[in-house]
């Protein structure tokens, strides 16, 4: 099983003309993130094969030079957004790790499917994309790994992200929850929360190779 075979299959089952649409006219009209090269990233840098951890984003960031496809990741060399302050504070509390960037290309080429459920979004204009069709498509990814898998991560970070939990069999994957690492939420209960040294508990203890939380790859865009 692949990525394209899944893509295939989900494109077999759901017409997407008028997303397809929505977003010719938007990246030609109006100012897009991630840029259109980009959006597929997260399927990319990891492979189905390689999926040992899915962290679900909601959508892409909406400002200059962040997103590039990857959830939660931002561009080389951009100031890191509070989430992913927070998530870092929580990463280096957990396992001693200090990152440099916010990039998280490394974590994807780890096996970390960093998926944002609405994949597109307007410039200064968050949640602008959703209900156009792409939480269809994500959806149908996640049941993919679901079914098509077994011992994933899947780590679940706010009430969003926790409504997906109905699309995942939770007798064979692993499920870490917790509030959103936003500064709105982060206090009351991610700070401490320890997801990264509880997904690799969890893997080891499965026979599976444990995530390096603290690999830096720069993506090399064209």
């Amino acid at each position: 099983m692949n990525w394209d075979t899944i893509f295939k299959e989900i494109k077999g089952k759901h017409d997407f003309t008028e997303m397809d649409s929505f977003l010719e006219e938007a990246y030609e009209t109006k100012e897009i993130y991630p840029a259109r090269e980009n959006i597929y990233n997260a399927f990319k840098y990891t492979p189905f094969d390689k999926v040992k951890v899915v962290i679900l984003g909601q959508d892409p960031y909406h400002g200059p030079d962040q997103a590039h496809g990857l959830a939660f990741s931002v561009k080389n060399g951009t100031k890191l957004p509070p989430s992913l302050r927070n998530m870092y504070k929580e990463l280096e509390e957990d396992t001693g790790c200090v990152r440099q960037t916010g990039e998280l290309t490394g974590w994807a080429e780890e096996g970390v499917l960093l998926l944002n459920t609405v994949m597109t979004v307007e410039k200064g204009q968050a949640n602008s994309h959703r209900g156009i069709g792409w939480e269809t498509f994500t959806n149908e990814v996640i049941k993919a790994v679901s079914d098509e898998k077994e011992h994933v991560v899947f780590i679940l970070w706010g009430k969003p992200a926790q409504s997906k939990l109905p699309l995942i069999d939770t007798t064979k994957h692993h499920i870490i929850t917790s509030v959103h690492p936003s500064p709105l939420s982060a206090f009351r209960g991610f700070f401490g929360s320890k997801p990264y040294s509880q997904t690799n508990d969890y893997l080891k203890a499965q026979g599976l190779e444990p995530i390096n939380w603290c690999k830096e790859v720069v993506m090399h865009e064209k």
